[in-house]
């Protein structure tokens, strides 16, 4: 694989993805990092969302629910370059009817090299980085010469 340079901007969107069991963590989460969050565009799968903005005085773009296909739809737009990071409390104790979707969306997030946190405290390291508010260079794969490569 080719792969090319590009700026992720100052202002992130930041796709944010709870597992049921871990849903009130990621509203405390999203409670206790708020003021950051708001400087950023935010979108979510649908309960994720609906509660997280119940809770907290967030402007979220609410998917729909991530076993009705949010989660494909996350991993949509961070295939297109519409998303800048991941926070996907996901349970490891619990089996999830849609684990395929789950495992999905995390190799989607590595090809495209976006930052994903899956849990508190890796989320809160992610949060204090001094590159969470401004322009960075990533690489990701350079899907044009791909195809190019590919259709010869």
């Amino acid at each position: 694989m080719n792969y090319k340079t590009v700026q992720t901007p100052a202002r992130k969107v930041i796709a944010l993805v709870a597992h049921d069991n871990l849903k009130s963590s990621l509203i405390d989460w999203c409670t206790k990092h708020e003021a950051s969050l708001s400087q950023h565009r935010i979108c979510a799968t649908g309960t994720s969302g609906q509660l997280i903005e119940k809770h907290c005085s967030l402007n979220i773009e609410k998917l729909i629910s991530g076993p009705l296909g949010g989660d494909q739809q996350i991993g949509a737009r961070i295939s297109e370059g519409d998303v800048d990071m991941l926070v996907f409390f996901w349970d490891p104790f619990e089996p999830m009817p849609h684990d395929p979707d789950v495992k999905a969306l995390l190799r989607i997030a590595a090809v495209w090299n976006i930052p994903v946190a899956c849990n508190f405290a890796s989320a809160d390291m992610m949060m204090a980085s001094s590159l969470l508010d401004q322009p960075f260079d990533k690489r990701v794969p350079d899907y044009e010469r791909y195809i190019q490569q590919r259709s010869q």
